[in-house]
Order: structure tokens, then C-alpha cells, then sequence
């Protein structure tokens, strides 16, 4: 029965070590993931910053953050973040194309995680038609 109870703590153990160790990474906890411009006056850019916070132990460090097309520009951090810092990724939409969009954005770190999207939509209208609905 001793055997049993010491094999039982040894296998506890291991796992909450493993755990803790998983858990030291640098992790996002992002305000919001998406966000919708609403109507968007064509030829005006507009940008929204995704705030987030590093809720992991070590610093995070990102390594790229790139959008699916060029119409779409981004600004993030070239410093790593320390744990328990918020910082910002910008991202700027040109507004040319009268229509709706729909625009993924990558963010490549070394968090647990280490791809994470940001999505923007709207719809871009006519300069005349009503403005930005908020």
C-alpha cells in the first residue's frame, strides 16, 4: 500500500511540475480579437489598436505581425513586453475599395500560443454615403 501511495505522489508530482512548466511561457490576453469599423468613408484610413497584456511569466516577444493583403498596415512592439505589461498593435485600414472587408492579421511570438489572428471588418462606403456608425 506504501508503494502504491508513493508511485501515486511521484505520478502527482510530475504533473503539476509539468504544468507549471507549460505555464511559464509568455502568454497574450487580448482586449478584443475583432473589431467592426462599422461604415467607413472611402479614401479615409481608420485604425484601431488591440491592447493586450502579457499574462505570462517570461517576456513576450514578437517576432512578426503581418496582414493578408496591402491594404492593410500594422505597428507593434520591437521590445520584448514584460510579464504582466500591456502594449499595443496598431493596425491601419486603407479604405480605397467601396465594399465590405474583412481582414485577418497574424501575429507570430514566442507565446504559448504562438500564432494569434486579429480580425478587422467593415464596410467601406461612398464618400457622401453616412459616415462611421459607432
Amino acid at each position: 500500500m506504501k508503494k502504491l501511495m508513493l508511485m501515486c505522489a511521484l505520478v502527482i508530482s510530475f504533473a503539476f511540475i509539468a504544468s507549471a512548466q507549460t505555464s511559464a511561457k509568455a502568454e497574450f490576453k487580448f482586449a478584443e480579437e475583432k473589431h467592426d469599423f462599422g461604415k467607413v468613408p472611402q479614401g479615409i484610413p481608420v485604425t484601431v489598436k488591440f491592447e493586450f497584456t502579457n499574462v505570462g511569466a517570461e517576456p513576450l516577444i514578437i517576432s512578426n505581425v503581418r496582414s493578408t493583403c496591402s491594404c492593410t498596415v500594422t505597428d507593434y512592439p520591437k521590445i520584448p513586453i514584460k510579464a504582466g505589461d500591456k502594449a499595443i498593435i496598431a493596425i491601419t485600414y486603407n479604405a480605397a475599395v467601396v465594399g465590405t472587408f474583412n481582414k485577418a492579421v497574424i501575429v507570430s511570438s514566442n507565446a504559448t500560443l504562438p500564432t494569434k489572428y486579429l480580425t478587422i471588418v467593415g464596410e467601406v462606403v461612398a464618400r457622401g454615403a453616412p459616415g462611421p456608425e459607432k
